[in-house]
């Protein structure tokens, strides 16, 4: 064999590593005959490879296969070769395998070399087979003529072979076999002989097998290649790979049967172990995900009895973890794992670990006690876990749901989600307990995750647009202002803030959007302006979220530059939960906005539970009365009927001009309505009464028109 130039490894340890330790490992205990320096260069070139694939996980399985065959080319066929080159592979791939998917590669990385390895062993003992029957036939002719001249080449090989040897006579009797043989089966070579080959044939499991004996006896075949497992004396099964050949006289008449057989439990032992390794959670030992949908999409296809499905989510494992450490977290995960498996899968249940703390079991009968399932794992999972000399207590939440419930899913992805959905029910709950799947909630949740999804791309694909409501002074209905109104065009429908806000602020959106809508409506502002002479008052809301965001002062300084508009004209609102929140360097950036010029008004100024004397320290301008002041609470008829609420508001107006506020009531929708805020010192009213949110072109029309 020739061996290629191997560059250096520098900058390759895990190359340098598994070369360092093959050469450790195989040098002198297999049959290659290689020094130490040219053995630790041939296996340098190898493992260069083997690391190329380690860091790029190519998955190029007829490179790995390759790698294997090479082992067995150069002649490393000892007994432990395979073993030594896995355990290596073993040792220095594991801390390289932090993730389930490095597991998972370096898993496939060993069993890929194995593969190639065991082919290419394989094919020389097919190719030894053929010699030896070439060898054996030969022997034949010749025994006409010399009489078995070289029976004594062929006794070595048939002693020395690696691989178990067996020769019958043409009726099945056993004559011969070599050690390999006798100690692949457990068995001494006259328990062997005497005996025939039907004798390791199970006719009712195993008919194939006896008609192909039948037929090569008959010499109707020459040569067969079979799986087939064995029983050694010990009682133990192994399986092994089966070549049989027929020797014929020199008439061609079936004289002898050869057989050749290569155990295979090694080979079987590593799938076994790297299957139960891919479907079994590495730190529990249950079934993992794959396992888990596996058995759901099967229980599903059978259609009956509905199945059902109880999802848990350990309650403030992340509190474990980052106080306790990860090596109590894992610890308080297996525990667990050991009671939920222990005490539901002695029921016959399927618990499995899906990732992190999140567990799931699997009810093959929903109707039999399937609320009662999760109760029993949150009583099991609420008793305390005793590490490391202190009992630790958690709890979980759990979403239960059947597959036959109304409304529930059909299809184990949505099952799944629905038992995902009804999860978050339970922990906002309060925790500790389990909900049952309500369709219209999930309807819901499903709806808000589809929005949640699509709203990503909506500001580029221009799916927001701005409207326009009039403010009008209620001592002379001028219109001095609007405020700006953002909607969302979603699926044909015109989307309000309520609905798509929250969803914008817990992304991150309301940032960039926020940043949008107030370009947009001073530009639009600004052309009102130049067209109809004095400025209106431009009235834009403000997120929280945005207040927190840095830069926030430069990016409305900017925009105000940018369009010319004026920031005395500029009014930002935010509500007056958040506006009362406000301390620290969120004041600091309304303070900032405030000596910019811009005005701040607290949006639905009645709704929180406000320290109103709080507002002395604020930098505000405007209060803006929720709605209910004027409409009216449920039962009360508002400021148009109720003199309670009258009073109320009057006092409100009182204060607020005592601190310098101006005031303005929302959702005026009766003249009734405002003339009791004008009685009653209002500044200005917003709503239906004075015209609905329209879009710019409308507010044109209407400043054309005086």
């Amino acid at each position: 064999m020739v061996l290629a130039a191997t560059p250096g490894t520098d900058g390759d340890p895990v190359a340098a590593r598994l070369a360092a330790g093959w050469a450790a490992a195989l040098h002198g205990s297999s049959y290659a005959a290689m020094n130490l320096a040219p053995l630790s260069g041939f296996l340098l070139h190898l493992a260069q490879r083997v690391a190329h694939e380690v860091r790029t996980g190519a998955r190029d399985r007829a490179a790995l296969r390759a790698i294997g065959r090479e082992l067995v080319e150069a002649h490393f066929t000892g007994p432990a070769t395979l073993d030594a080159v896995l355990d290596v592979l073993r040792r220095e791939l594991g801390p390289t395998a932090d993730t389930p998917e490095r597991v998972g590669h370096a898993l496939w990385v060993q069993a890929t070399l194995a593969a190639g390895y065991h082919d290419a062993m394989l094919d020389r003992v097919r190719e030894e087979q053929e010699r030896i029957t070439a060898s054996a036939l030969g022997a034949r002719v010749a025994a006409e003529r010399a009489r078995w001249a070289s029976e004594a080449r062929f006794a070595a090989v048939f002693a020395s072979a690696p691989v178990g040897i067996g020769v019958a006579h043409v009726d099945g009797t056993v004559v011969e076999v070599n050690d390999a043989l006798c100690r692949m089966f457990g068995l001494r070579r006259g328990e062997f002989l005497g005996r025939t080959m039907y004798d390791f044939v199970d006719p009712d499991r195993e008919p194939e097998h006896v008609a192909l004996l039948a037929r090569m006896v008959a010499g109707g075949i020459d040569h067969v290649r079979v799986p087939k497992t064995y029983v050694r004396a010990t009682g133990e099964a192994f399986h092994t790979e089966l070549a049989l050949s027929l020797v014929r006289e020199p008439d061609g008449a079936p004289r002898f049967l050869l057989a050749m057989v290569v155990d295979l439990s090694e080979r079987h032992a590593l799938e076994d172990r790297l299957r139960h390794e891919a479907e079994h959670d590495p730190l529990t030992g249950l079934p993992n995900r794959t396992v888990f949908y596996r058995r759901l999409e099967a229980a599903l296809a059978a259609g009956t009895p509905p199945v059902g499905l109880c999802f848990l989510d350990l309650d403030g494992f992340k509190g474990v973890n980052d106080t306790l450490g990860h090596t109590v977290g894992d610890e308080l995960l297996r525990t667990v794992a050991g009671r939920l498996g222990t005490e539901l899968g002695a029921a016959g249940h399927l618990v499995a670990r899906l990732g992190g703390d999140e567990f799931v079991v699997l009810v093959a009968d929903a109707g039999q006690g399937l609320v009662a399932v999760a109760e029993q794992a949150v009583a099991l999972i609420r008793r305390p876990v005793r590490i490391d000399g202190r009992d630790l207590r958690i709890s979980t939440s759990v979403g239960v749901v059947g597959s036959g419930d109304p409304g529930a899913p059909h299809t184990a992805a949505g099952l799944m989600k629905a038992a995902d959905t009804t999860l978050r029910r339970a922990k906002e709950e309060g925790r500790d307990r389990h909900a049952r799947f309500d369709p219209e909630l999930h309807r819901t949740h499903i709806e808000r995750s589809t929005r949640s999804a699509r709203m990503a791309g909506a500001l580029d694909r221009g799916e927001f647009e701005l409207l326009y409501q009039p403010l009008v002074r209620l001592s002379d209905r001028r219109m001095t202002g609007v405020e700006a109104l953002l909607r969302w065009r979603c699926d044909g429908r015109l989307l309000g803030p309520d609905e798509f806000v929250p969803l914008a602020e817990e992304s991150g959106l309301i940032v960039p959007l926020g940043r949008w809508v107030l370009e947009h409506a001073c530009r639009q502002a600004s052309a009102w302006r130049s067209r109809s002479g004095p400025a209106l008052l431009l009235s834009v809301n403000l997120a929280a979220r945005q207040v927190l965001e840095p830069g926030l002062v430069e990016d409305v300084a900017r925009i105000l530059d940018e369009t010319g508009w004026p920031a005395e004209a500029l009014q930002l609102e935010l509500t007056e939960t958040d506006a009362m929140a406000t301390s620290g360097e969120p004041l600091e950036v309304l303070r900032a906005l405030a000596r910019l010029g811009v005005r701040i008004a607290i949006d639905d100024f009645g709704t929180g539970y406000s320290n109103l004397a709080y507002l002395r320290d604020l930098p505000v301008h405007v209060l803006k009365l929720a709605g209910p002041f004027v409409s009216g609470r449920e039962g009360s008829p508002g400021v148009g009927g109720d003199e309670v609420d009258a009073a109320v508001l009057a006092h409100v107006v009182r204060l607020a001009h005592t601190l310098g506020l101006a005031v303005i009531a929302e959702h005026v929708e009766t003249a009734e309505q405002e003339e009791r805020l004008r009685v009653l010192g209002c500044d200005a009213g917003q709503g239906w009464l004075f015209g609905h949110p329209v879009p710019a072109d409308a507010i044109t029309e209407r400043l054309a028109g005086g």
